[in-house]
């Protein structure tokens, strides 16, 4: 059995990777910011966990970790005159701070697994440039950065990747897909012509943590419909 910790497990996409991992017979450590969610499976324990107040602290956690998944982020699409300097650093912190000061806190854990594996969450924004995503490309850009430098620090003993989705339909969308109009357009614009669900994410982030992809770090890995590398 594996440790594993998925830092934002209440919603979406660590929601259902919690749950994935779980069956396959794992040991989940989930955290959740106000609410905790009903438990899915007798293999996770949530934790309250809060990524943006330096008081907060993990606890209970083993020795050893398999691995580890930072979730949290946000998604505000805004002309960039309309973003105020602060609004960036707030993203930064939630999004690329957070995950820099959980993985300091757990890298002595993960040290002591001789394949441990962490998975971190960019977007299809960074490296297509889309408009009114500034915001989110900023920061997401910074953990592209992380991905790469974590990874030749940390190699052979560590492995870091990243994954890069489209527009996934979880609580986090919930706005840009709150009608049947945007949730076909959205669709439209992929080339499979449909949007990501958490489970299309979960899986990616699942076989990332496993023996299956330990031939493998570094990587920034599309999951997005085809939308980064066709034209139909």
């Amino acid at each position: 059995m594996s440790h594993y910790l998925i830092i934002g497990a209440s919603t979406g996409i660590g929601y259902e990777l919690a749950s994935q991992l779980a069956e396959a017979g794992h040991s989940v450590i989930g955290t959740y910011n106000s609410h905790k969610p009903e438990t899915l499976h007798s293999n996770i324990d949530f934790q309250p966990f809060d990524v943006l107040d330096s008081e907060s602290t993990l606890t209970s956690l083993p020795d050893k970790l398999s691995g580890v998944v930072y979730c949290p982020g946000s998604i505000s699409l805004r002309p960039f005159e309309r973003i105020k300097p602060e609004d960036f650093m707030r993203d930064y912190q939630l999004q690329v701070v957070g995950a820099i000061r959980v993985l300091q806190f757990v890298m002595p854990k993960l040290k002591q697994s001789t394949e441990a594996s962490v998975v971190l969450f960019s977007t299809l924004a960074v490296q297509t440039g889309l408009p009114y995503h500034s915001l989110v490309s900023a920061s997401k850009g910074a953990i592209e950065g992380l991905v790469r430098a974590l990874s030749a620090e940390y190699a052979p003993g560590i492995r870091v990747n990243g994954i890069a989705p489209s527009l996934t339909d979880t609580p986090l969308a919930a706005s840009l897909l709150n009608t049947d109009q945007k949730r076909e357009a959205n669709a439209q614009r992929h080339p499979l012509k449909r949007i990501g669900t958490a489970s299309d994410i979960a899986h990616m982030a699942a076989f990332l943590l496993s023996d299956k992809s330990s031939w493998i770090t570094g990587q920034i890995f599309p999951v997005d419909g085809g939308m980064s590398a066709l034209r139909v």
